[in-house]
């Protein structure tokens, strides 16, 4: 597989960036890879070169890029502390929906500059803080983001904030898939209901579950909570999803 590291240049600064693709000479659809709110570490690096060895060119940027050069995290530290927002507050406080949303302007005219890309059309996906960033994505560039998914995403049908991604539905035209994680505060049932119907209520096709047994980061393979089982359900329903809508 090739790891390529890039720089690009946003309304807002340059933020760096990891590009992952097979290491051959064919063209694969493109994928926007949303991290979580622990950035970008080995982790999560791995997530998305195995992602990219289902036949894809994944772009991962680093969305906490207006902080500016930071350590990388070690997930079993930051839980050991006691107190995660404190741990990463620092990085957490430098972007939102709002600000990936803009940035992804950047991001897909970056692919568009790629000569292995295959086709226009754009996937995402997302994790924790991530999960908004995905959706959002897909309400802001109904044009491009063919199928955007969230997994253990947080706050993502928030009523009380201008910024969720719910409330773009009515934009969106790809294929969106969710999956929630039992007992999660950042997305109780409450708004798992309210994301079931701003999707339906805009006829967007979409479908939208809770993985009995997974908590909160259950795809994270250097948290404490993850599932094995329920990450593997993720990636088989991540590629389904890219392969009916991408490929």
């Amino acid at each position: 597989m090739s790891r390529e590291k890039i720089e690009i240049k946003t309304k807002d600064g340059v933020c760096p960036a990891t590009v992952f693709r097979p290491d051959d000479n064919k063209t694969y659809p493109a994928v926007i890879f949303f991290m979580d709110g622990l950035g970008i570490r080995p982790a999560i690096l791995d997530m998305a070169e195995r992602l990219a060895k289902y036949g894809y060119v994944v772009l991962m940027p680093d969305t906490f890029y207006r902080y500016g050069k930071y350590d990388p995290l070690v997930p079993k530290d930051v839980f050991a502390s006691g107190d995660v927002m404190k741990a990463i507050g620092h990085l957490f406080s430098t972007t939102n929906n709002e600000k990936a949303g803009r940035d992804t302007e950047a991001f897909i005219s970056y692919l568009d500059t790629r000569k292995d890309i295959l086709g226009k059309k754009i996937g995402t996906t997302g994790y924790c803080m991530g999960g908004g960033m995905a959706l959002t994505a897909a309400g802001l560039y109904p044009d491009r983001i063919a199928a955007a998914a969230s997994f253990h995403g947080g706050k993502i049908a928030d009523a009380t904030s201008p910024t969720s991604p719910h409330l773009l539905a009515p934009k969106m035209k790809g294929f969106i898939y969710v999956a929630g994680a039992v007992n999660d505060n950042s997305y109780p049932p409450e708004m798992a209901v309210l994301m079931e119907k701003a999707l339906t209520d805009a006829k967007v096709a979409h479908k939208c579950e809770i993985y009995e047994g997974a908590l909160h980061g259950w795809t994270q393979t250097d948290f404490p909570i993850y599932n094995k089982d329920a990450a593997e359900r993720h990636w088989t329903e991540l590629t389904a999803l890219y392969a009916r809508a991408l490929n």
